[in-house]
């Protein structure tokens, strides 16, 4: 718990009994690579930390998967489309290894927010990074080349890494064989 207790610190003051009574909430969770841990169609319900691994938010069946997004290490998320208006979600999440999460359901988060001031603005300000994050992808899907932005995310090596080619494709919005004749340019 002490990476997530820095990241919280890191974003609000908060006091060691406040803190400890908000990790209290959260459940350790292991998810083996390929589980998914939101399927389409179901109701977002839990907001997740994680500790390590990754997962990736896709749309699409089988061979017509479209990988959205993909979350790492230290990233605190949920679907909000699905959680904040509470319907189906369009997206299955699925971890791409291995991954540790804290997870913490939308009743208690929302309890969390009543008891809490400080944590009403820790949520505040993960949801305005994240904005802020999905206008910087926006802005640069609409100005840059698809090397641009594989340039940009090679910057993140677990994007690099951990993704797989046709998955890193997906993101980019280009075929695994774009992808591979970027990568021989680089190079």
């Amino acid at each position: 718990m002490k990476e997530f207790s820095d990241f919280i610190k890191y974003r609000v003051r908060i006091s060691e009994a406040d803190l400890t009574t908000v990790l209290l909430k959260f459940k350790n969770v292991t998810v083996k690579k390929g589980a998914l841990v939101l399927r389409k169609g179901q109701i977002a319900n839990q907001y997740f930390f994680i500790k390590s691994g990754g997962l990736r938010l896709h749309y699409g069946e089988f061979d017509e998967q479209h990988t959205s997004w993909v979350f790492f290490e230290n990233d605190f998320f949920t679907e909000i489309s699905s959680l904040h208006a509470q319907v189906p979600s369009r997206f299955n999440i699925e971890a791409i290894e291995d991954t540790v999460l804290l997870v913490i359901s939308k009743a208690e988060m929302d309890q969390l927010y009543k008891k809490f001031p400080v944590w009403q603005e820790f949520g505040r300000k993960i949801w305005e990074d994240m904005c802020i994050r999905q206008i910087d992808q926006n802005l640069n899907y609409q100005t840059l080349s698809a090397k641009q932005i594989y340039l940009e995310l090679l910057k993140n090596s677990d994007f690099v890494k951990k993704i797989p080619v046709k998955q890193l494709a997906s993101i980019l919005g280009i075929t695994p064989n774009a992808l591979s004749r970027i990568r021989k340019e680089i190079k």
